[in-house]
């Protein structure tokens, strides 16, 4: 029988030779994931059915990184909840506070993912790792509970969505663009339970970053993972960071979608996400010239990587950050860190203006390091402009790339590169 690429994960995770989309199966899971805010609820109920042991202790991984470095007492008894189960229970891969980093940026960067993995996460962006060639989604507290203890999870097989790229980007244009191009097409429901199965030639033509980027928003058009097929940059970024070997899955050449979308790379231009979901898209020639700002955050699991961090160095270098504007900038590990200020690029972002900080999720979610107050306006490289997303229910977040958030933090207004 025919199937995608994600239904031929699934299939090999639950010892069958083939699953249709809409069967609920029992999967083998290849990575637990939970962070300091969803971790310590698994970690109770884990506790609660009377879990004595963890079924891996090299396939769960504990990050702390939403609420972190602890901006309160409350995110501290979190993380010390966190910190306490993780040393019971010899959990390997615990990521605290001067090693943490933004676990979707993390797990790849440590070579803890790899193509034909099966992985979950108690967060919704857990989709990121899709451009790897892994079947990798979000899931709540509960179930990451259960698959602490068993190494299981039950799951709907998704049907999908073919996404057909063809072309190659246009200069300051980049995966963030693309995403939210086609949320901004579908609709944040748009792809609800349903795999965003990226293909063609034009694939070849987007970096790791572009595919960790796209993967990433998946879930912000409603679907169940995103996913990009194994190709040699794929091969080339896993042996890098010493993953472990790959399984390489394709999808059939007959297999069913639900629909296909075709993409021209080439005809896709700077685009920003209006507030309050990021399906409210727009290019700058439906932008008005004169939306002022007052905050520009350039970081998050979304963009938070060295590449993201170079473009926006060469648009602020022997510039300077608008007077009105706050602009922060969050390199998503260490290791980026660490990249960031041993190529100068810190020196370009203190010069301009900009105020760096120690890798954390922070603002992305309104949990610290850039809360906003009532009617300020935030161009960010996150993932998500709810209301209220970044503080005050009475705040907006503009959703764009870094190097439409670097234009914008130093005009003082939305703005795109070419307008500098």
């Amino acid at each position: 029988m025919s199937m995608t690429m994600t239904q031929k994960i699934i299939a090999a995770h639950c010892g069958k030779d083939s699953v249709n989309a809409g069967e609920i199966v029992l999967a083998q899971v290849d990575m637990v994931l939970g962070n300091d805010i969803t971790a310590p609820v698994a970690i109770s109920e884990f506790e609660k059915a009377g879990c004595r042991e963890v079924f891996h202790k090299e396939k769960v991984a504990l990050v702390l990184d939403h609420f972190v470095p602890n901006k309160d007492i409350k995110a501290a008894e979190q993380s010390k909840k966190v910190r306490d189960f993780a040393s019971k229970h010899g959990v390997v891969n615990f990521f605290d506070v001067g090693e943490t980093g933004v676990e979707h940026a993390l797990l790849p960067e440590k070579g803890l993912v790899t193509a034909g993995d099966l992985i979950i996460g108690a967060d919704s962006h857990t989709c990121t790792y899709g451009a790897l060639g892994a079947f990798s989604t979000g899931v709540g507290s509960t179930d990451m509970a259960a698959a602490m203890a068993s190494g299981k999870v039950w799951l709907r097989v998704p049907e999908a969505i073919k996404v057909e790229l063809k072309g190659q980007f246009q200069p300051h244009v980049s995966g963030k663009d693309l995403i939210l191009h086609l949320i901004g097409m579908i609709g944040v429901d748009g792809a609800l339970y349903q795999s965003l199965e990226f293909v063609g030639e034009g694939v070849q033509n987007l970096t790791m970053d572009d595919r960790l980027c796209v993967c990433n928003m998946a879930i912000e058009a409603g679907g169940k993972n995103g996913v990009f097929p194994v190709d040699g940059k794929t091969l080339e970024f896993l042996t890098a960071h010493g993953a472990k070997a790959p399984r390489v899955f394709e999808a059939d050449k007959d297999a069913v979608y639900a629909r296909t979308i075709q993409i021209d790379l080439g005809e896709l231009t700077p685009t920003v996400s209006f507030p309050h979901l990021p399906e409210n898209t727009r290019t700058f020639d439906e932008i008005p010239a004169d939306m002022a700002i007052d905050q520009v955050v350039i970081g998050s699991c979304t963009n938070g990587r060295y590449s993201d961090f170079v473009i926006a160095a060469d648009i602020m270098k022997d510039r300077k950050v608008d007077s009105r504007v706050r602009c922060l900038i969050i390199p998503a590990t260490q290791q980026i860190y660490l990249d960031c200020m041993h190529n100068g690029l810190f020196d370009i972002f203190i010069k301009a203006g900009c105020a760096v900080s120690t890798p954390t999720c922070g603002p992305c979610l309104g949990g610290h390091m850039g809360i906003l107050a009532k009617g300020e306006r935030c161009v960010s490289t996150t993932n998500r402009n709810f209301v209220g997303r970044m503080g005050h229910p009475e705040s907006e977040v503009y959703l764009a790339s870094p190097a439409v958030a670097a234009a914008s933090a130093i005009l003082g207004r939305i703005a795109q590169p070419s307008d500098l």
